[in-house]
């Protein structure tokens, strides 16, 4: 992931992402992509990975990595995530 994919992630948890989850055990990283994170950590959702099933994009800790569901809890249900392009100052 790139420093602006990252940035704007880190500003998209800043605002709550789609959700929130709690860790319900220990998950180690096996890959550079996977979060890392330990039991009762919260943990913001940022966006469920296309294609995948029970595998989320989320920011804990200052870090942004892939989880799967059934390590976590989740707080309620997700929000569908909004897409929008930015509007020019100039329009």
């Amino acid at each position: 992931m790139d420093a602006s994919q990252l940035g704007r992630w880190t500003r998209f948890a800043a605002k709550g992402g789609i959700g929130k989850c709690t860790a319900i055990q220990d998950c180690v990283a096996e890959r550079a992509e996977d979060l890392m994170f330990m039991k009762d950590d919260e943990i913001t959702v940022l966006m469920q990975i296309p294609g995948q099933v029970d595998l989320y994009l989320g920011y804990c800790e200052g870090v942004v990595g892939n989880f799967r569901g059934e390590a976590v809890r989740f707080h309620g249900r997700l929000k569908k995530p909004v897409l929008t392009k930015r509007q020019s100052a100039a329009s």
